[in-house]
């Protein structure tokens, strides 16, 4: 009898564990969907910063691993250089724009009254040149003057006309005072002279090299005294917030997660468990990277997901791998 209620409660216990191992035989869901687990690795976000203009590094602040501000300043250059371009810069905005003021303002009462002086005179010249004129071309007739002469006064006549016709003109002018065209063209020249400042001024506030983003520096490139040329990388920053983690998960279980899910992350070697939320998806799929370890095969199809830790710490580094666990999933599919 005893055998017998052995045997009974063992063939019990077994079915027991064989109904938990099956879920109840495939009749029984999980309510949390048996969870989930993602694998991936903090990402890793750098910069790599430099001048916009060539100069002589003058100071670089912080050293490496210090943790910078957003808009800290991270380097200057000698600004002395930079400084005399944008003093010449301005000195020919004042140049064009004392151009411009004089071609707009016309010409002086000085210059006007001048240039009527200079036309009453030839108007005097030419009155004289007439009068001689007009008494040889008499006297050629009768022979009392020779011809040559007379071919003198008639070419210093037209003379004294030319000249009074163009003292008309010059007088006109300097009524008129400048074209259209010549203020244009003084205009534009102000304006380029304006631009050539502000592009000085520009690259004089380029002298300072600030932080884009809080960050840590991770790598001083050059030092101060070192001559760098545009471009030329000074200073490597890591991005460190948001912190951001790259995970991947297979195909068969993309259904159970969305956008917006609460998941758990962790890493090897730090009991603490930080909290982040899943932020989008990728919409193609791809092989698993080599870099990520999961549980299915390294040719299943996977998604990338991008998830945001809420409360990093310096503990949680850039690269770090680690693991994802959604709380929420959804049950997996049944089939």
């Amino acid at each position: 009898m005893n055998r017998r209620r052995i045997a009974g409660i063992v063939a019990l216990v077994a079915l027991l564990v064989a109904a938990l191992a099956t879920r109840g035989f495939g009749l029984i869901g999980g309510s949390d969907g048996g969870g989930l687990t993602m694998h991936g690795n903090v990402d890793i976000r750098q910069v790599d910063l430099g001048f916009r203009v060539a100069g002589r590094i003058a100071s670089i602040p912080p050293e490496e691993g210090a943790h910078v501000a957003e808009g800290a300043i991270l380097a200057r250059l000698d600004p002395a250089p930079l400084q005399d371009q944008l003093y010449a810069a301005q000195a020919q905005v004042a140049v064009a724009g004392a151009e411009l003021d004089k071609r707009r303002n016309g010409n002086r009462p000085q210059d006007v009254a001048q240039a009527q002086a200079k036309l009453a005179d030839a108007e005097a010249n030419l009155a004289s040149a007439k009068e001689e004129y007009d008494r040889r071309a008499e006297l050629v007739k009768t022979g009392a003057v020779s011809q040559a002469l007379f071919d003198g006064s008639t070419a210093k006549f037209r003379s004294a006309q030319a000249q009074v016709s163009a003292a008309r003109q010059a007088l006109s002018l300097q009524r008129a005072g400048a074209r259209r065209e010549d203020i244009d063209a003084a205009v534009a020249q102000r304006q380029q002279a304006a631009a050539q400042a502000s592009k000085a001024k520009t690259d004089l506030s380029d002298a300072e090299l600030r932080a884009p983003n809080a960050g840590t520096i991770l790598t001083r490139a050059r030092e101060p005294g070192a001559i760098v040329q545009p471009g030329e990388t000074v200073l490597t920053l890591t991005i460190d917030r948001p912190m951001r983690v790259r995970a991947y998960i297979p195909e068969p279980d993309l259904s159970r997660i969305a956008p917006g899910m609460a998941v758990i992350v962790t890493t090897d070697g730090n009991a603490r468990r930080y909290h982040g939320t899943i932020g989008n998806i990728a919409p193609t799929a791809e092989f698993t990277p080599k870099t990520v370890q999961t549980e299915a095969l390294r040719t299943d199809l996977v998604y990338r997901v991008r998830i945001i830790v809420n409360d990093p710490d310096d503990a949680l580094r850039q690269g770090a791998p680690v693991t994802i666990s959604v709380p929420d999933a959804r049950a997996p599919a049944t089939r």
